[in-house]
């Protein structure tokens, strides 16, 4: 049924695909599809804009149309069937999340080789735990109490190529896409285990794209739900390998 009410409007030419705006949507109406932030069903948003502050961009405004009215009861149904669905996922075209933007780097040549400096690693795994996917991993797994957590977006172990020496040594990690995964699922996991684990701080590594921004928002969320503060740092990595910025209070 058809009414006039409050329902959020996205501007597409300024939403970029972050998907910072998907936590704070409870009743899961906003999803990324082909690069871009849309409405899955009028019926799903309520109008309140809980998701309107997380957008970098002001790319979601709150209007006053006619719209299909909103119906909790459709949103649980909606939100239980989310676990069970499978597949499913639109691939971007290109133009549009610059995370789906296709790229090809050649390999050094051997003057940039031989003039880069040797580091010296180790050839063993700093990993100490499995599984290390997010939504694997239990909350109460053994491994995570009074951890310094590391969560990783999952295809920077494969741009950083010395992830295991920076990154993973002496650290419990965690790993997943904020693209494609359960969002809502992510926050309730890190909720459990910030809660329970005695966390002694988080490390997230980024890619560079926009979609892997997302991620600080989801652990910011889930520390303010198990009303925790543990030290932060955020890394983001280039496509290329190369660490852009770092950001935090871990020491």
């Amino acid at each position: 049924m058809k009414i006039m009410r409050k329902i959020i409007q996205i501007d597409d030419e300024r939403c970029d695909g972050c998907g910072q705006c998907i936590p704070s949507c409870a009743e899961g109406a906003i999803e990324i599809i082909d690069g871009k932030a849309h409405i899955v069903a009028e019926r799903y948003c309520d109008g309140l804009g809980a998701c309107l502050g997380e957008c970098p961009n002001d790319a979601l405004t709150i209007v006053e149309r006619e719209a299909d009215d909103f119906d909790e009861e459709a949103v649980e149904k909606y939100l239980g069937g989310k676990e069970q669905k499978e597949g499913a996922i639109k691939m971007p075209v290109s133009g549009g999340c610059p995370s789906a933007k296709l790229q090809t780097f050649a390999p050094p040549t051997p003057c940039r080789s031989a003039n880069e400096p040797v580091e010296q690693s180790s050839a063993s795994s700093e990993l100490s735990h499995w599984p290390i996917q997010i939504h694997l991993v239990p909350a109460n797994a053994p491994f995570l109490k009074g951890a310094h957590l590391l969560i990783a977006a999952d295809c920077t172990p494969l741009a950083y190529p010395n992830f295991h020496q920076n990154f993973l040594k002496e650290k419990v990690v965690m790993v997943g896409c904020p693209k494609f995964d359960d969002v809502e699922a992510y926050v309730q996991k890190f909720t459990d285990i910030f809660g329970a684990a005695d966390i002694q701080s988080v490390t997230s590594v980024i890619m560079e794209v926009p979609c892997c921004s997302s991620l600080q928002g989801i652990i910011k969320k889930a520390m303010q739900a198990a009303g925790k503060t543990i030290p932060w740092e955020e890394v983001v990595i280039s496509t290329q390998g190369e660490i852009l910025e770092r950001k935090g209070d871990v020491s």
